[in-house]
């Protein structure tokens, strides 16, 4: 009752009183000039909010921060080893396991022994394609005639994208995709590409429309009624630097998928797995990419994401290590067991500049999503190079940004050591590399925006042996 008292003492500010106060304490100034932020999402960021920017509030979000999951990512080279290693991180306080499998020839069973796919969520990302495979996979983890637990990762237009082929051709891929997707009901979205190439967010947005419009195009006539309500589909995110956009970022794709997948009469809830991104770390004075993953972390859960896997903070150049693995997943135990951020749900509800900010990413990002369609759509886009080219123009800008040091990444091109020495340290190469083959399309390539300025301090460095 007392701050009912309180505030019952301030008369109530409108947003157009905030702006004239201000205009007059700028004593002169332009105000869109002196406080306007305009970014590269086409947005222009005022310097407050106020609910008088909204004609209705926004509704609640469906996004549940209580449940969310600490994801560990495992490369299976050997499956022995591999299910040691997720053992340990399940003992230590992962909640769910990402196995990479390279090759059809991984015993699954050995993989998942004594791994308990009730209480810990397993899931595998296959980098081939093979029906018979995926079959098996669900013959062996399924009992009593129920789905499997384990989510399956497939994406045959995202391993398009990434490499410029099919893994086979377009009509074999596509013949062993409609298997795999009738066999698990399962569809899984690779958004990271896009972002770790460079593109804004809108536009990993847009592309993350029109790449699930393609295949729910080719699936409404092949999915029952029950399988597309029941369909259970998964955006792979990265998580960039830019903490507010990103939350707005996650949340407009939830928006974004429910709008889609109702013209197709299909699920409208999606899981979104979120890991930091790869575009802005760095090898030198390597322990800020612990900061920097902490902050795309916080970012990913007040977003909405259902498991979150971070990134070692030395995983550009060292080959994963027991103590890299164990850094990463108590970044995420601190968050949720110290800093509570597993207290409660749809957190940035409410926030003006959050809500407003996923407003306009969800409606610039339709709006290139028509453009793409109105255009022969996303794969007719990717086979003539537009979405590519498109992408570079967006990286190209932001490169341009941080070797201008608009964009600053601290202890690389701001405040660098320049005792700081890499040359012994690199177990595995940092550094784009492209493979010389034949392609049917030209890839979408992830590069680093320091990069360009690692090698040249590499090279300084055998020099001055």
């Amino acid at each position: 009752m007392m701050s009912k008292v309180l505030f019952n003492e301030f008369d109530e500010v409108s947003a157009k009183a905030w702006k004239q106060k201000i205009q007059a304490d700028l004593k002169g100034a332009d105000y869109n000039d002196s406080l306007i932020w305009r970014t590269n999402e086409h947005i222009n960021v005022k310097p407050f909010y106020h609910r008088d920017d909204f004609e209705t509030l926004p509704e609640t979000s469906h996004s549940k921060a209580t449940k969310w999951k600490i994801c560990q990512t495992i490369n299976v080279e050997n499956e022995s080893a591999a299910n040691l290693t997720a053992r340990d991180a399940i003992e230590r306080g992962a909640e769910s396991i990402i196995f990479v499998l390279n090759s059809e020839d991984i015993s699954v069973n050995n993989l998942l022994t004594n791994i308990d796919l009730i209480t810990v969520n397993v899931q595998l990302k296959c980098k081939f394609l093979s029906d018979v495979f995926i079959e098996q996979i669900i013959d062996l983890t399924s009992s009593n005639h129920e789905k499997s637990p384990v989510l399956i990762h497939t994406d045959i237009i995202g391993h398009l994208a990434k490499t410029g082929n099919w893994f086979t051709s377009l009509k074999d891929d596509h013949n062993k995709f409609e298997a795999v997707i009738k066999k698990t009901n399962q569809l899984s979205i690779n958004l990271s590409l896009y972002q770790n190439a460079g593109a804004t967010i809108v536009q990993q947005l847009a592309y993350s429309l029109g790449h699930a419009n393609e295949y729910l195009n080719h699936f409404s006539d092949i999915l029952n009624d029950e399988e597309k309500t029941s369909l259970n589909v998964t955006f792979n995110v990265s998580i960039g630097s830019n903490y507010f956009f990103e939350i707005a970022k996650l949340r407009a794709l939830r928006r974004l998928w429910s709008t889609l997948a109702q013209e197709y009469n299909v699920n409208t809830q999606c899981s979104i797995i979120a890991t930091p991104s790869k575009r802005n770390k760095t090898i030198y004075d390597y322990n800020v990419n612990m900061l920097r993953t902490t902050t795309e972390c916080m970012s990913a859960i007040l977003g909405g994401a259902n498991a979150v896997c971070n990134l070692p903070y030395d995983s550009l150049y060292h080959n994963s290590n027991e103590f890299g693995d164990r850094i990463s997943r108590n970044q995420l135990l601190v968050l949720k067991n110290e800093s509570y951020f597993d207290k409660v749900n749809n957190p940035a509800d409410g926030s003006y500049y959050i809500e407003s900010l996923t407003d306009q990413l969800s409606e610039n990002a339709l709006e290139l999503f028509k453009d793409i369609e109105a255009n022969g759509g996303f794969l007719d886009q990717l086979k003539t190079g537009t979405i590519q080219r498109k992408i570079k123009e967006s990286a190209l800008k932001e490169q341009n940004d941080f070797d201008a040091k608009k964009v600053v990444l601290l202890g690389t091109n701001k405040h660098p050591n320049s005792a700081d020495k890499m040359k012994n340290e690199l177990e595995i190469s940092p550094f784009l590399k492209i493979d010389k083959r034949k392609t049917i399309i030209e890839p979408i390539l992830e590069k680093r925006l320091a990069e360009n300025m690692e090698i040249n301090r590499l090279k300084e460095e055998q020099s001055t042996l």
